[in-house]
């Protein structure tokens, strides 16, 4: 019964996705994001008492990575969800809206990429990547077909 309560809140939540993106962007990038026909999307379950770190981390460091991404054409738009509720398997929801499969196919490749841009220095993003680990576990991920 928790499995069918977070699928419906994760399908509920992938339809006010359209609404919320359309409400927060200019005209132009309304465009953009419909034309969506996937989505990719990743489940995270921070760590106890991590929430708040993990939710600032996010912001500071993953968000900078996901516009340079978006800037290179790895993905059309990105919205991360978070719940506080402790019967759900997760915490944060990250929904990467892609154009096909091909950028499906290129957007962890891209992400990467933009990672580097961002932080040259390996050693650098090697203990970015450990911190990330320290707070939050992947819990799951899926790729959905939007329908219009």
């Amino acid at each position: 019964m928790p499995h069918m309560r977070t699928v419906a809140l994760l399908l509920a939540t992938l339809l006010q996705l359209g609404c919320a993106t359309a409400s927060r962007m200019p005209a132009v990038e309304v465009s953009r994001a419909s034309d969506a026909t996937l989505a990719q999307v990743y489940l995270w379950r921070a760590k106890p008492d991590k929430f708040a770190e993990y939710t600032r981390y996010i912001r500071e460091v993953a968000e900078p990575i996901d516009r340079e991404a978006q800037r290179a054409g790895a993905f059309l738009d990105v919205m991360t969800y978070a719940v506080r509720d402790t019967t759900l398997p997760w915490t944060h929801m990250r929904v990467f809206l892609l154009r096909d499969s091909t950028q499906l196919a290129g957007l962890a490749p891209a992400l990467s990429a933009a990672g580097v841009r961002l932080q040259p220095d390996s050693a650098r993003r090697r203990l970015q990547g450990e911190y990330s680990a320290s707070l939050r576990d992947r819990v799951g991920a899926t790729v959905t077909h939007l329908v219009r």
